[in-house]
């Protein structure tokens, strides 16, 4: 069974409620047909009712089952307009702009989860980044302990002896631009997390850099020397090591003559890059090289499950992202 095929079969064992606030975008139409099919999740549609089953007609797609919620004739709307102000007043929110923002559907898909209403929401099909993570973090905010938010992605590599069996995480290939010492400690220690959550095996975190144990000298290396370093003495239970090269993380036979000794190297499945460059250069050149299914952004460290897209998404990988969600959504 598929890493994806796992998922959406967790996904049953619970079902629960997923936002889709992007449904002018047909291709999240296409997807809430998909989740609706196979039943793994419940699927809200924020927008104007009319519109969006307009809008499905042209590709006749079956979404009767989705719940259709247009903010501005929402029974919900004022209690989400006092809730998001009483939020958000000591930063400055009016009545007025509360009243704005929550007929914006992302806003609006983030309040119903506050109020728990919905269980996790799945947006940037059409939204950038920073569209949908910051209403996430004004009114969600952070997971308790969590330092940072950072993004990840789940690569499913096809006939692949290394990792899972093909099955990686990668991270951070999405936000943190270029993280210090002590936050790359934290994408890896929330990354362990991560992968454990959602493949169900135990992590084996690689610290990556062009260096292994000292091979060459920089202040790039040194920074990851240190993350590692700092995984290790907050969360002595995760199998970590670093600095790897890439190829004595995953091959056993490389990993005998460049990391000697490892509980890491040669196996590791949870690879965090020092910087985004390399981090989402490296899920995309697998993506298109190797034929890897790439799930994500995926987001780590929100209190609650939100996810964000690729705006280069399929409607497959939209329903995909949402069975992730719902399964992340079951833990939280």
């Amino acid at each position: 069974m598929s890493f994806i095929e796992q998922i959406k079969k967790q996904a049953k064992a619970d079902i629960k409620t997923i936002v889709l606030p992007e449904a002018n975008d047909i291709r999240t139409l296409e997807a809430a047909e998909l989740v609706l099919e196979e039943k793994y999740a419940k699927v809200v549609l924020i927008g104007d009712k009319e519109e969006i089953l307009e809008l499905a007609k042209t590709k006749s797609l079956k979404i009767e089952e989705a719940q259709i919620i247009n903010p501005k004739n929402s029974s919900e709307y004022e209690e989400y307009v006092e809730k998001l102000y009483e939020l958000r007043k000591e930063k400055g929110m009016t009545i007025e702009k509360a009243r704005e923002l929550c007929l914006d559907p992302v806003y609006f898909g983030m309040m119903m989860i506050k109020c728990e209403k919905a269980d996790g929401l799945v947006s940037g099909a059409a939204h950038s980044t920073a569209d949908t993570l910051r209403p996430a973090l004004q009114i969600l905010k952070t997971a308790p302990g969590t330092k940072l938010v950072s993004c990840f992605f789940v690569m499913c590599v096809p006939n692949c002896e290394y990792g899972e069996n093909g099955t990686f995480v990668f991270a951070d290939s999405g936000l943190n631009a270029n993280p210090t010492a002590e936050e790359l400690s934290e994408i890896a220690i929330s990354s362990s997390k991560s992968f454990e959550q959602l493949v169900g095996k135990k992590s084996q975190v690689a610290m990556l850099s062009y260096s292994t144990y000292g091979s060459a000298k920089s202040e790039m290396v040194d920074k990851v020397v240190e993350a590692t370093k700092l995984v290790k003495e907050k969360a002595p239970e995760i199998a970590v090591d670093g600095e790897l090269q890439l190829d004595a993380a995953i091959v056993p036979e490389i990993a005998v003559s460049k990391a000697p000794g490892s509980n890491v190297a040669g196996k590791a499945n949870t690879l965090i890059f020092p910087d985004l460059n390399t981090g989402n250069i490296s899920y995309k050149l697998v993506q298109r090289l190797a034929k890897a299914e790439a799930y994500g952004p995926l987001c780590q460290g929100i209190a609650r499950p939100v996810n964000d897209l690729s705006r280069g998404c399929s409607a497959k990988d939209i329903a995909g992202v949402v069975a992730i969600t719902a399964v992340q959504a079951q833990t939280m």
